[in-house]
């Protein structure tokens, strides 16, 4: 029998349908252009790769089961990856790479709207091949459900002609990193169109699409030909020296409200599209630890990378302790789940999902559109 699969609009609906990524083979990718310069250059990861720790990955699948279990529990249906040999190189017409990286974080690789799921245009060579851990999940959703429309956006060469090269060196300071996130000078060139799925913040008709390290302008005006009724805004975070991914960012808890990193405060001239539809930007609580896990490469802000389950209820990292206060006072039922051992494979536990479905249609929570959109692509 056929049936509706595929439905989200946003990331706050109703969870009923999603994915959750495996740490199986994981590996640390070797330094490329577009990953040298995302690794801070006092962390412990830099020249390093390789297959991660076999401990390591026992501990991290140890948690994403777990999150299966808790997703389960409270009826959301949860498929899995296939994961590869991660440990292989990749080799194309146009780079040689000695490793790929894990299909852990599905949230970077698909981007589900309405029934749409695309395969994101990624700039990791590491990761080019990353998708077809989830091809038979996307192809028996084909199968099911005669609405799925399963899309890939247009495949990157990701020849030297797409980076800027040597655009950090090992002296620079953390301030001229500061100035070149605020004048929006990035490491990938606009010379095709680049996107990781989990920089695109989806609310309803609206797309809120972070510019920085790992998505390009040229990918917001892709998005804007493919969803003419759809309404496209390119943000970004001048205080963010390593903008990859806005979910650790910016993060819609239920309409209205929204989470921000108070050290990443979106600027006062695109929050306007907020304040004129009655939307409220809250500061998001301190992490609880000082440092990330170790060999990760995400920063400490992985606290609020959350995973709101409906308008009332959010899973949270069971030790970020501030994190889990905050929710409870902005009037959401709170569910702690240890993750942090899963950290250092891709995120947090929005990354390590995909949402599938969600009950809802595509709402208009913006129809205020009568001002000087600065975020406007």
């Amino acid at each position: 029998m056929m049936t509706k699969i595929v439905n989200s609009w946003n990331d706050f609906d109703p969870l009923k349908h999603v994915i959750v990524g495996r740490a199986d083979h994981s590996c640390i990718p070797p330094e490329e252009p577009a990953t040298s310069e995302k690794v801070p250059i006092d962390s412990t990861m830099r020249g390093m790769w390789g297959p991660r720790p076999l401990e390591t990955v026992e501990k991290a699948n140890i948690q994403l089961d777990n999150l299966v279990k808790v997703l389960t529990e409270r009826g959301v249906k949860v498929d899995r990856p296939e994961p590869l040999q991660w440990n292989q190189p990749v080799i194309t017409p146009d780079f040689r790479t000695g490793s790929m990286m894990t299909c852990m974080p599905p949230r970077d690789t698909l981007l589900t709207i309405g029934s749409e799921i695309i395969e994101a245009a990624m700039s990791f060579r590491c990761r080019f091949w990353e998708y077809l851990a989830f091809r038979p999940l996307l192809s028996r959703y084909f199968n099911e459900d005669p609405e799925f429309l399963w899309s890939q956006a247009p495949r990157p060469r990701l020849s030297d002609k797409s980076y800027k090269h040597n655009y950090y060196d090992e002296r620079i300071s953390l301030e001229e990193r500061l100035v070149r996130t605020a004048n929006k000078d990035f490491v990938t060139t606009e010379e095709e169109i680049l996107f990781d799925a989990a920089d695109v913040m989806r609310v309803g008709k609206d797309l809120f699409i972070q510019h920085g390290l790992t998505t390009n302008r040229k990918a917001m005006e892709w998005f804007k030909r493919k969803y003419p009724d759809m309404r496209i805004h390119a943000v970004n975070f001048p205080g963010d020296p390593y903008p990859i991914h806005i979910d650790a960012t910016f993060v819609p808890l239920r309409p209205g409200l929204i989470i921000n990193n108070p050290h990443r405060r979106l600027p006062k001239e695109q929050r306007v599209i907020f304040e004129k539809n009655g939307w409220e930007i809250v500061d998001a609580a301190q992490p609880a630890h000082t440092e990330p896990p170790p060999l990760c490469y995400s920063s400490v802000w992985l606290s609020m990378n959350c995973l709101v389950l409906d308008h009332k209820t959010v899973i949270v990292e069971a030790s970020e302790v501030h994190q889990l206060e905050q929710m409870d006072k902005l009037g959401m039922n709170v569910i702690p789940v240890a993750f942090r051992d899963a950290y250092a494979f891709g995120g947090g536990l929005h990354c390590a999902t995909a949402d599938v479905y969600r009950e809802g249609t595509c709402q208009d929570y913006f129809p205020k559109q009568d001002f000087d959109d600065v975020t406007r692509v």
